[in-house]
């Protein structure tokens, strides 16, 4: 006979209370650590470590010398060590979920890239060693870029651009080198309205004038529009395919025909790659050159998840004018071509080769997946985009009729009469466990939700979130706003004042008040 004496384990409904009904002392919820800012946390008299004192000595530094304590804080080193952990609990990572933000192509990374990348003879070489020590590292570039030639179908390419925008700058520049070796002074850049807004920016950088195209009730670009507009004054266009909307240019081969014959360029934003590659070579297309998001087509962390890499793949026409330095297989070893005797090129564009690491993680993911693999990344990536379009289209309103490739955009005409906006239903997202998608963007779709699962979702996975997305619908539709323009309830920090911190920010720390026990 089960003994039954004490008190109940089970919870008594009638005492039990709700989440927010309290505060804790410790401002700690559950298991989830309220953090401090390491200056709150930590003082000048600790260190976590023990170091000789520095001998006096004659300082060079003249009147910049520091007068007074920097004021760093310092903690021992479980202290230390508690408060990144901390910290990197209260962030949202694709290690922890699905990350849906529409452009950035937020995919696993494959552990196998990060050993390969931190395998000693490739993460400790030093950009300064003698080039007859690191031949291991120039022949892994240039196989690099022999599998990036041939899945653009592009003769040369340019490995050293360090991100999408730094590639960008990298084209135009060969572009404009082009240019004035024709003695032509061409002032205009061709932008669709739904460009990447490092396009327009790339060009004016480059001294270049932008000039929108307009796009089709079907999210592509005018054709028509971009004929007019083309010009012995027109530079190049700067065109992304698949573009913002989600959709391919299915003019493309047309557009980049006209462009030619007009005497410009085809610059392609490759930030989109992701969804054709082993399926279609931008070269075929007409492309005289694009970059290459290595961070995001082949795995690689993306933006503030790592250092980028941005190689950008060249045309014959384009070829001679690649910034230095670059890497030339000879008959017995790799050299590096630190000048150009040419004269074509438009110069160094870093100090170095590039992002060693980033080369590493994509030739690893490249050789990993085979030629099948790589194309199967571009099939799935755009059946999720799909299942999750066709799954949520009766509740959610597409911006446009048909298929789309790897990202399935939505705008906020569902929204209409319920009091909640795109970004309300963005914050909903948190208290659901999600990352936002990307909201307001791209610019051509009123209040815009660009959704990109990515081909490392399973349907599960998508099941999930398109069960979430449809229950957060039917709430605001059903009266609930309060959940929407108040959320997030359940993040670390709730929603900030966005105006206010804009028009009024507070830019100074100030220390808080300690928190007081209870008498």
């Amino acid at each position: 006979m089960m003994n039954n004496q004490g008190r109940p384990t089970n919870i008594d409904a009638a005492v039990e209370l709700a989440a927010d009904s309290f505060t804790t002392f410790s401002g700690n919820r559950g298991l989830d650590q309220e953090e401090l800012l390491i200056y709150e946390i930590g003082d000048t008299k600790t260190s976590g470590v023990d170091l000789p004192e520095v001998p006096e000595g004659h300082s060079r530094l003249g009147g910049l010398a520091r007068t007074n304590e920097i004021g760093l804080p310092g903690l021992s080193e479980p202290e230390a060590m508690r408060h990144y952990t901390r910290l990197s609990r209260q962030n949202y990572a694709i290690d922890m979920g699905l990350y849906p933000l529409g452009s950035c192509t937020m995919k696993h990374n494959p552990r196998l890239n990060e050993k390969m990348a931190r395998l000693a003879g490739l993460a400790d070489i030093h950009p300064l060693q003698p080039q007859s020590t690191v031949q291991g590292a120039f022949d892994l570039i240039d196989t690099l870029a022999h599998w990036l030639k041939t899945l653009t179908g592009m003769p040369a390419v340019a490995m050293s651009p360090k991100a999408g925008a730094h590639g960008e700058l990298c084209g135009m520049m060969a572009i404009r080198a082009a240019l004035d070796k024709r003695g032509e002074e061409r002032t205009i850049v061709l932008a669709p309205e739904s460009a990447h807004g490092t396009n327009p920016a790339t060009a004016a950088l480059c001294g270049y004038t932008v000039k929108a195209i307009p796009a089709t009730e079907d999210g592509r670009v005018d054709l028509e529009a971009l004929k007019q507009a083309l010009g012995p004054d027109v530079a190049a266009i700067m065109l992304t395919n698949p573009n913002t909307c989600g959709l391919f240019e299915r003019d493309i081969k047309e557009i980049a025909d006209a462009v030619h014959a007009a005497g410009a360029y085809f610059y392609c934003d490759g930030a989109n790659f992701n969804a054709i590659v082993g399926k279609v070579r931008p070269g075929d297309l007409g492309v005289d050159c694009m970059h290459i998001n290595l961070h995001k087509t082949f795995s690689t962390p993306h933006g503030g998840g790592g250092p980028g890499a941005g190689p950008v793949v060249f045309s014959e026409a384009l070829a001679p004018f690649v910034p230095t330095p670059y890497v030339v297989a000879g008959e017995e070893e790799y050299t590096m071509v630190e000048h150009d005797d040419t004269g074509d090129s438009f110069g160094r564009m870093t100090a170095f080769h590039g992002q060693m690491g980033m080369f590493t993680r994509a030739l690893s993911y490249m050789m990993s997946h085979g030629a099948d693999g790589l194309r199967q990344v571009a099939e799935d990536s755009v059946l999720n985009a799909n299942y999750i379009m066709t799954s949520l289209k009766d509740v959610m309103t597409p911006s446009f009729e048909g298929p789309c490739m790897h990202e399935a955009l939505f705008d906020d005409r569902f929204l209409k009469g319920s009091g909640v906006e795109t970004l309300d239903f963005a914050k909903a997202m948190i208290d659901e466990g999600y990352h936002p998608m990307t909201m307001y963007f791209p610019l051509v779709v009123h209040g815009a939700m660009l959704i990109e699962p990515t081909e490392t979702e399973s349907k599960q996975s998508l099941d999930q979130f398109i069960g979430s997305m449809r229950h957060l619908v039917d709430k605001a539709l059903s009266g609930d706003g309060d959940r929407f323009t108040g959320a997030p309830y359940h993040a670390p920090r709730r929603r900030l004042d966005e105006t206010t911190a804009a028009r009024k920010p507070v830019l100074r720390w100030q220390k808080p008040e300690p928190a007081q026990a209870a008498e």
